[in-house]
Order: C-alpha cells, then sequence, then structure tokens
C-alpha cells in the first residue's frame, strides 16, 4: 500500500516551529523552566498545544530541543590555524553565550533546576553540554594534530579549562570582561594546557 504524504495540520510547518521557539525562549526567560507550561508557549506562539505536542512529549523536551537548536551552534569557533587564536575565539564565545540577554539567563536557570532534578540534569547535559564539549574537544585535538600541545592531553580537564574562567568571571564574581583580559585569560589558558602563548 502506498503511504499517503501528510499533509495539512500533520506537517511540521517551519514557521509555525519558529513561532513556538521564540515563545519557549520568552516564557523561559519571564518565568523559568518550573513556571513555564505548554499552555503558556502555546498562547504567546497563537497556536494551539496541539501543535507543541505532536513536536515534543513535554514541556522538558521541547525546552531542550528548542535550546539545543539555537544554544549548540554559539559554540562553533572556527579553525583559525593556531592554538593560541582558536583558544581566544573561544573564550570569546563563551562569553557571548553567558551574556547573551535571552540564553545567558535560561541556561543558568537550567542549571539550578539541575540540582534538584538529576534526570533534568542529565538531558541538559545530552542535549546541550555534550555537544558543545565535542565542539571543544574538535579544537584541543586539532592542535594535538599540529603539534602544539602534548598527545597524551586530558581533554576532559583542558575543555574545562577553555569554559571555567568564563563562566567564574562573569556569573559568580559578575566581574567585567573585556578584549584585554579575554587576551590575558587566552594566554594563562593556554599556558595552563601545556601550550606556547605567543
Amino acid at each position: 500500500m502506498t503511504r499517503r504524504t501528510p499533509s495539512g495540520a500533520a506537517v511540521l510547518q517551519p514557521a509555525i516551529t519558529a513561532a513556538i521557539a521564540d515563545a519557549v525562549t520568552d516564557e523561559l526567560v519571564e518565568k523559568g523552566l518550573a513556571r513555564l507550561s505548554m499552555e503558556g508557549v502555546a498562547a504567546r506562539a497563537g497556536v494551539g498545544k496541539s501543535a507543541l505536542y505532536r513536536r515534543w512529549p513535554s514541556k522538558e523536551r521541547m525546552v531542550l530541543a528548542v535550546l539545543a537548536d539555537l544554544v549548540v551552534p554559539l559554540a562553533e569557533v572556527p579553525d583559525t590555524g593556531a592554538l593560541y587564536t582558536d583558544v581566544r575565539a573561544t573564550v570569546e564565545a563563551v562569553t557571548a553565550w553567558i551574556t547573551h540577554p535571552k540564553f545567558g539567563p535560561i541556561l543558568l536557570d537550567l542549571a539550578a533546576e539541575g540540582t534538584r532534578n538529576p534526570a533534568l540534569a542529565a538531558a541538559v547535559t545530552e542535549a546541550i553540554g555534550g555537544p558543545r564539549r565535542e565542539r571543544a574537544f574538535a579544537t584541543l585535538r586539532r592542535a594535538i594534530d599540529r603539534g602544539e600541545l602534548p598527545a597524551d592531553l586530558d581533554l576532559e580537564l583542558a575543555a574545562d579549562f577553555l569554559a571555567a574562567p568564563m563562566a567564574w568571571r562573569i556569573v559568580v564574581r559578575r566581574a567585567p570582561t573585556g578584549p584585554s583580559y579575554l587576551d590575558d585569560v587566552t594566554e594563562m589558558i593556554v599556558r595552563a594546557i601545556g601550550g606556547t602563548a605567543p
């Protein structure tokens, strides 16, 4: 039997998905994950709840899918051809991610919720944290291949070095960052993971 191509309500229209994604992020900024509801997202997006449930089985899956699509690409760092400039681009990207007017507060909220909900924390790691770290690993492996870092480098620890200083300075200390600070922290990270800063 030939299967009929879905049409009408059965088709997941990109424009509706985009409107829902915008509604999810706006609701998260205003209310946080705990108070976000499928009803609220649907109302803000101007769609019925069925449009949400056709795409995701729960609000948690909806939130993670939307954020993964929007946030993970922010971790993309171009291959500049050198460790120092790769790390400099990485700390700049991390800074932009943490200070983003929408995504920064949202991801901090998810981190807080994750301390009370281990299943959510694991899901956030799988959907967002893991893919972001893979991009950091790729940067480090390129440097190893170029001979700029030792072959036995602990990738997990080195990846922590790429993000942790910015998270600590911005989230915990609430201290300013600027080009000169990013230059200094880049040099320190490169030396800490076994490279040579120019």
